[in-house]
């Protein structure tokens, strides 16, 4: 890892905290901390400056969703993914709409894991096979329930909205480059001309943008 990345911890139930940060910390990442309640996550979170937030939903003091919203409103620069016993999908739902970067049961091995933190720190969604699926069909349905008329809303070309679309399903510019048969930099183009257009600033923005108007499969 050319910059170690800081990652924070937040699971009730100890051993399982304790075997996830030592999993970390043996994969060459720098554990700033591990807490079993939420609320001293968001409390210490502007201190210890995490870049990724291990975070599991089920937690004594607070809903997870909250905690969620704690973190990145004392530090919008952290990444958090989600590791649950749940895949409940309004669980799954809630958590991403909070601002979750991915979402992972604890069914999950080892490398699997380390594998979503690694995507994680790099802002790339990540999720349990079968989750990215219902995350997407739900938020295409809400989007479409809710579709008042958008002739306000940017217009992106076919190949922008084509790109837009395989960015929601968490793959990298390489493999959507390879997927439309296009060099990695004009992938990259697209991505930059999706943000100008959308005014937004990075790839996890552009996912929740891409779910919430029903973009994906």
């Amino acid at each position: 890892m050319a910059q170690t990345i800081r990652v924070l911890v937040v699971d009730d139930h100890p051993m399982w905290r304790e075997a996830v940060a030592r999993d970390l910390r043996a994969a060459g990442y720098d554990v700033v901390a591990d807490v079993g309640e939420g609320s001293r996550a968001v409390r210490i979170a502007p201190a210890v400056r995490p870049d990724v937030v291990v975070l599991d939903l089920q937690l004594p003091d607070l809903p997870g969703v909250e905690v969620i919203r704690g973190l990145l409103a004392v530090r919008a620069q952290a990444r958090i993914l989600v590791l649950s016993a749940s895949g409940e999908r309004q669980d799954v739902l809630d958590a991403v709409k909070a601002g979750a970067v991915g979402y992972l049961v604890k069914s999950a091995g080892r490398d699997e894991f380390l594998a979503a933190v690694a995507s994680t720190a790099q802002g790339d969604p990540v999720f349990t096979p079968g989750l990215a699926g219902l995350v997407l069909g739900e938020f295409r349905r809400l989007a479409r329930a809710d579709e008042p008329g958008d002739e306000d809303a940017p217009r992106l070309t076919d190949r922008e909205t084509e790109v837009l679309r395989l960015v929601a399903t968490g793959l990298s510019y390489r493999q959507i480059a390879e997927r439309l048969t296009l060099s990695h930099r004009t992938v990259q183009n697209h991505v930059q001309n999706i943000l100008g257009k959308l005014q937004m600033h990075n790839r996890v923005e552009l996912v929740r943008y891409a779910i919430e108007h029903g973009l994906g499969d």
